[in-house]
């Protein structure tokens, strides 16, 4: 009798604890994906969702739901850390990952508490063989056609950690990736972020999906529609799949696009599927990726825990990425953690509390910070100042700062006190670079570019093939000079010439001016390959006067894209030399009277 009693007790203690009431949690983050592009938001009559329509009407959709910045890279680091990124110094994609590599990830808490945690699609955060160190213990790591970093086969088997070769489309295998992993791990408490590479450029939806949008339409919006629908069908299938494992009730499930859509001001169709809008909209909210304003920042936002959350919600109140971490720690059980920035939204959601989960929120990104509280928002870009109020104004048409300089005051005082909690500290001074200033004339003051003047700023300056990103270029008495008024502190300063071709292996060589601290790299990328894969070799400098860097670049194929990187800006460069392995100068770009 006793022992009975002992068992019983026993049991009771394992279904009453913590870890007997652990949902899985379920994250899914779109990218470059506007705040209207969903159909449930019912702004747009081209879309095609049918699945995230019925996980917002299973649920709550978020109107108010904000990222951390608008951009990829500290969005992602911002949404995995809890934390947010310009604390460990993930301030742009320019910026140094040693911040985000000491951070403690969403996966890496729940690993402690016994889930199984998988990551699945685009990371962006260093390496794909480096995301089991980041608290995933299951990989499959896709986001265009090129071969997946896999822990598991796309079936379910085991896999010994490496590349997996499949001719699936990216976004479909990581659905089904996203399925073996639930069939993998249905019996376990688990933790699934899938990150599609959606609608992000290079837009590449196969005729499949393309065929759902016939009609006249621009074609990069067709890409787009035919991308989210790709990802709409892969929400069906894991819903689905959770309904015929039984996890439907023990499931909470994340929708959340990474910042708003990149329109380049006039949406332009351009052929291909390249650089330039992706055919997502933002609108009617204002501006675009690469801003905070509502268009940068105010992405769709749908959470969902059937048997939970009451569904058919439309909340209103303003709720941030951050939120996912502090959510996920708080149902699996561990203690509250005031480093993290976000809340736990489940107590608002199910209407157990009915005050707002933040009584404000900040951001900031490179000359760029803003806050909201209540029904105002305050942003700063570069020198320029705007006071909304974003209830009554949400398309931030009306800025009110001249009228309300109190209010401002107010606002600009918290965001300044904020600030100094960052790495590094404070508001971060100097005008903004070219292309925002563009951004915020148009959108924000009224100053509309024609299609042909964005056009003609857009396009960069070019010295015999060689262009200047995060900085800018000049040539003077034989010297192509590199200057960057931010001094490589965020923004890492590169050369890059798309204009050549040459067969691998071949050393680079760098002659400057002078000295400079820091190591100079090249990385290059290949015929056949649509952005940067190979990685960077360090030149290594050789003693004498002026100062050369030299390297090789190991490639065995044709190269067809060069990039110079420097450690910081403001550096001097007399040449650049290709030489083949043999020694014979190859192709020397000297920079006396050099012109576009």
């Amino acid at each position: 009798m006793r022992l009975t009693l002992l068992f019983l007790l026993a049991v009771a203690w394992v279904q009453d604890s913590p870890a007997a009431d652990q949902p899985n949690i379920v994250l899914i983050f779109t990218d470059d994906h506007g705040w209207s592009d969903i159909g449930a938001a019912g702004i747009h009559d081209d879309l095609k969702t049918p699945h995230l329509d019925q996980l917002a009407a299973d649920g709550v959709r978020c109107t108010n739901g904000y990222v951390t910045a608008p951009q990829c890279v500290p969005s992602r680091g911002g949404l995995l850390a809890g934390r947010d990124q310009s604390r460990f110094g993930l301030e742009t994609n320019g910026s140094g990952l040693e911040g985000f590599n000491a951070e403690m990830t969403i996966g890496e808490r729940l690993q402690k508490q016994g889930y199984k945690t998988g990551q699945i699609g685009k990371w962006h955060l260093g390496p794909g063989p480096q995301i089991v160190s980041h608290g995933f213990d299951e990989v499959y790591n896709r986001n265009s056609a090129r071969p997946a970093w896999a822990t598991y086969h796309l079936d379910g088997r085991d896999r010994e950690p490496g590349f997996d070769e499949t001719d699936t489309y990216h976004l479909d295998a990581c659905s089904q990736a996203a399925l073996a992993f639930i069939d993998r791990h249905g019996d376990d408490p688990f933790f699934l972020y899938l990150a599609y590479r959606a609608p992000h450029v290079p837009l590449d939806a196969p005729e499949k999906y393309l065929s759902r949008f016939p009609g006249k339409m621009p074609e990069r919006r067709r890409q787009a529609l035919a991308m989210i629908s790709a990802m709409d069908d892969g929400v069906g299938q894991i819903r689905e799949k959770l309904e015929e494992k039984g996890l439907t009730e023990k499931t909470l499930l994340f929708f959340i696009g990474d910042n708003g859509a990149p329109l380049k001001i006039h949406k332009v169709d351009a052929p291909g599927g390249g650089p330039g809008w992706d055919g997502s909209l933002n609108e009617p909210m204002n501006g675009e990726k690469g801003m905070l304003s509502e268009g940068g920042i105010r992405v769709p936002f749908l959470v969902a825990w059937p048997g939970r959350i009451p569904p058919g919600q439309v909340y209103e109140k303003p709720v941030i990425s951050l939120d996912v971490a502090a959510t996920a720690t708080a149902l699996a059980g561990l203690p509250e953690d005031q480093s993290l920035d976000g809340t736990n939204l489940i107590p608002f959601l199910t209407g157990a509390n009915n005050t707002a989960p933040h009584e404000a929120l900040f951001w900031r990104w490179s000359s760029q910070s803003a806050i909201r509280v209540g029904d105002w928002k305050f942003l700063r870009g570069g020198s320029r100042e705007y006071l909304f109020d974003i209830v009554k104004d949400p398309y931030e048409t009306t800025n009110l700062l001249q009228e309300k300089p109190e209010k401002a005051g107010e606002l600009r005082s918290r965001l300044r006190a904020w600030t100094q909690e960052l790495d590094p500290p404070g508001f971060i001074g100097g005008q903004m670079p070219e292309v925002w200033e563009n951004y915020f004339d148009h959108y924000l003051d009224g100053k509309k570019l024609t299609r042909e003047s964005v056009e003609k700023l857009a396009e960069p300056e070019n010295v015999d093939g060689w262009i200047a990103r995060n900085s800018v270029i000049k040539v003077e008495d034989g010297v192509l000079k590199l200057l960057d008024p931010d001094g490589g502190k965020r923004l890492t300063p590169f050369l890059a010439n798309n204009r050549v071709e040459f067969d691998g292996p071949f050393q680079v060589s760098v002659e400057l001016e002078k000295s400079i601290t820091g190591d100079l790299g090249v990385s290059w990328r290949e015929d056949g390959q649509k952005d940067f894969f190979s990685g960077t070799v360090t030149l290594a400098e050789e003693t004498g006067i002026p100062p050369r860097f030299k390297g090789t670049v190991p490639s065995t194929n044709k190269v067809i894209h060069l990039r110079v990187l420097f450690p910081n800006g403001n550096a001097g460069i007399k040449s650049i030399e290709v030489i083949s392995i043999d020694g014979k100068v190859v192709k020397r770009w000297g920079f006396q009277g050099s012109r576009k």
